[in-house]
């Protein structure tokens, strides 16, 4: 923290690591998470105003300027690999409520799958998981990256982008964070305590485009069909006039994908 800057009230839970730059809250937290328990305990959280290195999902470029909000959170969850994946629903659950308490009533949040935040029908936020774990055992830790544009956001994106100050919202990323640590917490004991069912349909509560014609595109073809339902392990279901597709990994388009 600069002068004069109050630090974030946090519940206990949480060991907050606050920078004012850095290359990116992945790689610092995964340097950290890799030195052990000792080092990053569950709950370590790291946050900064501005990112140099910033990445998403798939390796792609997270444009970081400062005035927006970036955090890393380690965890250390007594659970499979298989399961780490669910944490990215937990999250988002904690993201939507987060938008519901800083911001003004008649801002619509909608969760988009697998791992954006839209506001007003644009990307506002996005998610990153990153697992350490050994075949067969429970995971070592679970780094969740959060994104959120406060202040400004890319243009030219495939998937329309926008941010609090374009909608009309000044929400200070002190207040942001507060409100995500408490509601992240929250999530996430409803999680280790009820297993990952309810927490999938408070999901598909929160989420975009179920029952819709969507495209899909992955690595190597683009899929249109009908988004049926969410699986039991997080894949969205695809419904192909009437063959059922799962899908673990994509990018997903309310309309006609953007060529280019």
């Amino acid at each position: 923290m600069t002068e004069g800057q109050t630090a974030p009230r946090l519940p206990a839970v949480y060991n907050l690591i606050a920078l004012e730059t850095v290359g990116s809250t992945m790689a610092e937290a995964r340097l950290l998470a890799d030195q052990g328990e000792d080092a990053a305990p569950d709950g370590t959280l790291i946050w900064a105003r501005e990112q140099t290195e910033g990445r998403g999902r798939r390796g792609n470029t997270w444009d970081s300027p400062k005035g927006n909000f970036y955090s890393s959170l380690i965890v250390r969850p007594d659970v499979q690999a298989s399961r780490a994946a669910e944490l990215s629903f937990v999250t988002g659950c904690a993201v939507f409520d987060t938008v519901g308490e800083v911001c003004d009533p008649g801002f619509e949040c909608r969760l988009k799958w697998p791992n954006d935040i839209l506001l007003n029908d644009a990307k506002i936020g996005g998610l990153l998981l990153e697992t350490k774990a050994e075949a067969g055992q429970p995971v070592e830790y679970v780094i969740i990256g959060l994104g959120v544009n406060l202040k400004s956001h890319p243009k030219d994106t495939p998937f329309p982008a926008t941010d609090f100050v374009d909608q009309g919202q000044m929400i200070p990323d002190t207040v942001f964070l507060e409100a995500y640590a408490r509601h992240f917490m929250e999530w996430a004991a409803k999680w280790v305590e009820d297993g990952f069912e309810p927490i999938r349909q408070q999901w598909k509560w929160r989420a975009e485009g179920i029952g819709k014609d969507i495209t899909v595109r992955l690595n190597d073809k683009t899929l249109e069909g009908v988004f049926e339902d969410i699986a039991e392990d997080g894949a969205l279901l695809l419904n192909q006039d009437g063959n059922i597709r799962k899908i673990a990994a994509g990018e997903v388009y309310f309309a006609p994908a953007k060529e280019g």
